[in-house]
């Protein structure tokens, strides 16, 4: 088994979830810089748009990053989410995925999360992988291409 498929994260639901308890489940897994900043709320919403479009072609959708349970739960809350979010604070499954890069802002380089989408087949295998994504207008290319 994969070890990404068994990293158990906190999800705003209330409950801790490793990818294999969403076997026999198709998954589009997204990773985003942080909870109520500008792209990652476009994306967000977004996804949430998009999210009966997704299910009717059978799949779930997981937002992941690294901020608190707490500031998931501000943010879905602030910005109407219906998505599930994944809390990464220790980077387990953003390191297994691979999705941390140098970034830079104001001059300063840091490194941060690359806007990555990976989509998952029923067995947790990755069958899709989009990294450095734009935030706007995403959702709606992948559920295109799915």
């Amino acid at each position: 088994m994969n070890d990404y498929l068994t990293i158990p994260l906190p999800a705003s639901d209330g409950q801790t979830y490793a990818l294999k308890d969403f076997a026999g489940k198709k998954l589009i897994v997204y990773f985003y810089p942080k909870d109520n900043t500008s792209g990652c709320t476009i994306q967000a919403k977004d996804f949430t748009h998009y999210k009966d479009a997704f299910a009717a072609k059978g799949y779930t959708i997981i937002g992941i990053s690294r901020d608190s349970l707490k500031s998931h739960q501000s943010f879905i809350e602030k910005q109407d989410l219906g998505i599930l979010l994944l809390s990464d604070e220790e980077e387990k499954l953003i390191q297994a995925f691979d999705v941390l890069k140098e970034k830079s802002m104001y001059g300063k380089t840091y490194i941060g999360v690359d806007r990555s989408t990976f989509v998952l087949n029923e067995h947790g295998t990755i069958v899709q992988s989009l990294r450095g994504v734009k935030a706007k207008g995403h959702a709606e290319l992948l559920l295109e291409t799915l």
